[in-house]
């Protein structure tokens, strides 16, 4: 029983426990689940680099990362809360929110300022750096694939005449191996994955053509952190904490890319340290560290360009106009430009 003698005597108590070795709870850290668009690979290292060195721990955060399926798939695996926070395809974000706005879920971050988005063919098998050369061959194309998504409006930006093109549908696993094999012209994919994937099939850096969307009159943004925004709303500190730590890792990612490569390596003893490494270094000097961002900050967009964006996707995903700029991208979340500078 509690008396007014003994309840006085409390805080000495407490302070004798504490002496003697015992410690008051501690508040647990914010749990959060991560899907990545796609495996553990070299582009994943800025994720992992701020798990690895403590930086979301730092923030008060129990951050698990999962590997994905596509940059697509990341999308309703946060919109439902399955996921916390992701990372996917902003322009795929933009075509589910323009079928339905109410959904949970808008990007907070911005990773691949240039869309990673490439026809990647051989030149033994016609394929040049010109999207012309695409004209009256065999294309393969995983039906998920971002980039795919992009056909329509990247066709007619280049003035490709499609006519004779024949498009076959064909999975991610045997993209690459169908196009060593010449069994297509050229893939749809991500740059970075598809060239170091045929590199790893025994295709020489000769023999391979990259076409870039993004050199070629496509204008839009890529991958970019996604959130839902229920759980943002009642954790505004605990995303915040995120998107500074986030910010950590992606510098330490372009700053010692062997490191990152490391922490990749740790997840997927499998991969090739020397594939992975020239994967991150491309999708660092391609897609993360741009013009842009070197000026502006890692992270942010253009919100005037996102929204034109927005008209380019009306072309290439069929947009029914239901969605603006601010009903897609947060940038509330994000620390301070100075705090998201790259090295």
């Amino acid at each position: 029983m509690f008396t007014r003698r003994l309840f006085s005597k409390l805080p000495v108590i407490a302070a004798v426990a504490l002496s003697a070795g015992f410690s008051a709870p501690a508040f647990a850290d914010t749990a959060i689940k991560f899907t990545l668009d796609w495996k553990f690979e070299g582009p994943a290292a800025g994720f992992l680099l701020a798990v690895d060195k403590g930086y979301f721990k730092a923030e008060g955060l129990d951050v698990t990362i999962d590997t994905g399926n596509g940059s697509v798939e990341a999308i309703p695996r946060v919109a439902t809360g399955a996921y916390q926070m992701g990372f996917g395809d902003i322009n795929s974000l933009i075509k589910f929110l323009d079928e339905d706005p109410n959904q949970k879920i808008k990007a907070a971050m911005m990773v691949y300022e240039r869309p990673t988005f490439a026809v990647v063919g051989r030149k033994s098998l016609g394929i040049t750096t010109d999207p012309k050369s695409l004209e009256g061959k065999k294309l393969g194309a995983p039906p998920p694939d971002g980039a795919f998504a992009q056909w329509k409006a990247f066709k007619q930006a280049a003035k490709i005449d499609d006519s004779k093109i024949k498009i076959e549908s064909i999975g991610f696993p045997v993209r690459e191996p169908m196009l060593a094999k010449g069994d297509v012209n050229a893939v749809f994919g991500f740059a970075f994955s598809v060239v170091l994937n045929l590199k790893k099939q025994g295709i020489k850096d000769e023999d391979i053509s990259t076409i870039l969307m993004a050199e070629h009159g496509l204008n839009l943004y890529g991958n970019a952190v996604l959130i839902n925004t229920d759980f943002a709303q009642k954790n505004p500190a605990a995303v915040k904490g995120f998107m500074k730590a986030l910010a950590k890792g992606f510098a330490d990612a372009v700053a010692k890319p062997e490191e990152g490569v490391a922490a990749v390596l740790k997840r997927n003893e499998t991969l090739d340290s020397k594939i992975e490494l020239e994967r991150l270094n491309m999708a660092n000097a391609m897609n993360i560290k741009t013009p842009y961002v070197k000026e502006n900050g890692f992270g942010g967009v253009d919100m005037a360009r996102l929204g034109a964006s927005i008209e380019t996707l009306k072309i290439s995903m069929g947009l029914k106009g239901n969605v603006k700029a601010e009903q897609v991208f947060d940038a509330s979340y994000l620390p301070p430009k100075a705090e998201r500078m790259l090295p």
